[in-house]
């Protein structure tokens, strides 16, 4: 096939790759695609791969193999890319775990793959492709282990690994409610305005509220597409997509002009998860598609956030059953960044208003709080109530009668207008 991969293997990423049934070494060193100098291979994350592969391997692969098909990881895991190449060019005998059927789908794949024409077709539309071992690549989706990510097609020119090291996922209901959408906007701005990368999936609803949010607020956002990044999805939100690839990144696993299907849409959630450092879900339903992303993230032990609304919303109920479980609720951007951040980083501690009440001497405050709301009290009765003697309290009525909280009307004290509405703010009514 023209511009196809010959029986040696596929070409370009200089690792060293395991002949068919063979292994490489996880802790070789290999030259950047840019020609610079040598970076070290190696992650964590069960079980780790044995083979990285050089990027027409898995370009070519891409076509082939579905995202997040733990079957065909493990034999790149165990075979090698060029192994796994090798044996589908070839029309060899099916590989461990398929059937006979499903292995005639995957040549039929294959024959159509084309990875240099891919490679061409993403170079033209300023996308890169990264792949495991890069230097650009984030090592935190080893942790997926063979449902990591055969590679990741990239539009944007920010390093899409020291973003993902301070990034926070933001995701939640496609027809979401106002509410949902102004939390999403506001969590997502304040984390921008904090430093921190906002990840989400570039859908309607709250992907779409939290990507605007950041770029209002002039930060940085990365949108993990379920297609092809040259044909932006949703098409209504193709702008909103270009304005991402400008300020921020575009990501995703599948090649050029690769449409979404429902079943890409989940699988591309465990991408967002393993991404970030944790996922906030603003609003989502029972079924909703996001709740796989909060459940990907505390498997691969994330943190999982969420966001209250209202008990009576359905589109929140999916939020609260998280939160009944082992999800953090959190309801500003301070509060996200204590629970992923760094050491140090707490979220202000929250209190009330301070009324001029509340800087009054204890002692004095404990003589007004015995004042009745709405009539005169003799000293007496007032000390009583306030634990002290007749003299006592007559000496602190004094002195709030001179701060203007109370008046006297003979022999009895009371409440001036003003100090009524400040003791039923402090609801302290008697």
């Amino acid at each position: 096939m023209s511009g196809g991969i010959g029986p040696v293997g596929p070409l370009g990423c200089g690792e060293s790759s395991g002949a068919a049934g063979g292994t490489g070494q996880e802790g070789s060193r290999r030259p950047t695609e840019s020609g610079g100098p040598p970076v070290a291979s190696g992650h964590g994350g069960p079980p780790p791969p044995t083979d990285h592969g050089g990027p027409l391997g898995r370009i070519f692969l891409t076509r082939v193999i579905e995202p997040g098909d733990e079957t065909g990881g493990r034999w790149v895991r165990e075979f090698g890319v060029d192994g796994v190449v090798r044996r589908l060019r070839q029309r060899g005998e099916p590989l461990p775990g398929v059937s006979r059927t499903r292995w005639a789908g995957l040549l039929a794949r294959a024959e159509r793959a084309d990875p240099r024409r891919d490679l061409a077709v993403a170079q033209d539309a300023g996308v890169r492709f990264v792949c495991p071992g890069d230097a650009e690549w984030p090592g935190q989706l080893d942790d997926l282990g063979d449902a990591r990510p055969l590679g990741l097609w990239v539009r944007g020119t920010a390093d899409l690994r020291l973003w993902a090291l301070r990034s926070v996922a933001l995701v939640g209901a496609r027809a979401c409610t106002e509410y949902g959408a102004f939390m999403a906007a506001t969590l997502a701005a304040g984390l921008a305005e904090k430093g921190w990368i906002v990840v989400s999936g570039g859908a309607y609803g709250i992907d779409g509220a939290a990507h605007r949010g950041v770029l209002g607020a002039g930060g940085a956002t990365v949108a993990v597409l379920a297609c092809g990044v040259d044909r932006p999805y949703p098409r209504g939100h193709a702008g909103l997509i270009g304005r991402i690839a400008e300020q921020g990144l575009v990501v995703g696993e599948l090649p050029p002009g690769e449409h979404p299907t429902p079943s890409r849409f989940i699988l591309r959630n465990r991408v967002i998860a393993a991404l970030t450092r944790g996922t906030v879900v603003v609003e989502a339903a029972l079924r909703s598609g996001s709740l796989v992303t909060a459940r990907a993230a505390r498997r691969l032990g994330r943190h999982t956030i969420g966001v209250p609304g209202p008990a009576t919303s359905g589109l929140s109920a999916g939020v609260h059953e998280l939160l009944r479980q082992d999800a953090v609720l959190v309801t500003d951007a301070d509060e996200i960044v204590e629970l992923v951040g760094d050491m140090g980083e707490l979220a202000p501690e929250r209190r009330g208003p301070v009324l001029p009440r509340d800087l009054l001497d204890p002692a004095v405050r404990q003589v007004l709080a015995a004042l009745p709301a709405r009539r005169a009290a003799r000293p007496d009765d007032i000390a009583r109530t306030a634990q002290t003697t007749p003299d006592d309290a007559i000496a602190k009525l004094y002195e709030l009668r001179a701060l203007g909280y109370v008046e006297r009307h003979g022999d009895r004290w009371k409440l001036t207008r003003q100090a009524t509405i400040s003791v039923r703010g402090g609801a302290d009514v008697r």
